[in-house]
């Protein structure tokens, strides 16, 4: 069974800018994903799995995940008969890293999802509808709850609006709150399209970056790069941090106002570098 990418498989989930899914009815594709340079990978059993494939995904994901695979698994919304199938296929699977409950409309949901898994095991809760936008502050502080993610596609359907990121924004600004308020790690939103290139996806994880949230979802992984570069600090960040750092290890502080917040900041610039990689870079 290969090795998750190491660098990957160390990085705190709290950290990971790039959530890359694959369906769990194609276990040739589980592999190369977790040798990916993606934060995160999440298994697919919900959205991407057709019906009558359903049993076979769940036994699919049994196999990988005790047999020395570790990954994300999303699973269906409590809403639908699959949602106990597909949690009862993960119990004891030592290779679960956490889950991503499809639908989150109620901070119940989360909960009862995790009164059903090995405790301390991370719900993700995936908002692709109005009431679950609406919603977003309780699902945040429900116990169980680790991070809020985006689906795009979903809410727009439910809700009508386009995909220009104004008709967007406000979705996006409840998610980043919420999460704020609730203690939790950035939110992560929706993915780019599945066939843009390196410039639609950077500018799209810009505005993605821009709006306060911190990771994001993919489907292809040829995108992972450029969403992890996106939601990295900038070369010009690491710069200004690394000088600022190394003039206060010196002595030479500034000392009006400004100076400790722009200290934290670039504390902050440094530990992310750290995690990702960057320094070395």
């Amino acid at each position: 069974m290969p090795l998750r990418n190491r660098r990957a498989a160390a990085l705190p989930a709290k950290l990971s800018r790039s959530w890359l899914l694959v369906n769990a009815a194609s276990p040739d594709d589980y592999a190369p994903a977790l040798a990916s340079e993606a934060d995160s990978v999440i298994i697919d059993l919900e959205a991407a799995v057709p019906e009558e494939k359903k049993d076979e995904a769940r036994q699919n994901v049994v196999d990988a995940l005790s047999g020395g695979m570790t990954a994300w698994v999303r699973i269906s919304a409590t809403s639908t008969e699959h949602w106990a199938q597909d949690l009862q296929a993960l119990q004891g699977l030592e290779g679960v890293r956490g889950v991503v409950l499809a639908e989150t409309e109620e901070p119940e949901q989360v909960t009862f999802t995790a009164m059903r898994l090995r405790a301390g095991t991370p719900v993700i809760a995936l908002l692709e509808s109005a009431g679950g936008i609406d919603n977003a502050t309780a699902i945040a502080k429900a116990p169980g709850t680790f991070r809020l993610a985006f689906g795009t596609n979903d809410f727009r359907k439910d809700v009508g609006v386009g995909e220009d990121p104004i008709a967007m924004a406000y979705a996006r600004s409840r998610m980043v709150i919420a999460s704020r308020v609730g203690r939790l790690p950035g939110a992560i939103d929706g993915p780019p399209q599945n066939g843009d290139g390196e410039d639609a996806v950077a500018e799209t994880s810009r505005m993605t970056a821009q709006m306060g949230m911190t990771g994001r979802l993919c489907l292809n992984r040829g995108q992972v790069d450029w969403i992890n570069t996106a939601l990295s600090p900038s070369d010009d960040e690491l710069a200004w941090a690394h000088e600022l750092l190394e003039k206060h290890e010196k002595g030479a502080a500034v000392g009006d106002g400004s100076y400790l917040p722009r200290l934290r900041r670039a504390q902050k610039i440094a530990d992310l570098a750290d995690s990702y990689g960057l320094w070395n870079a």
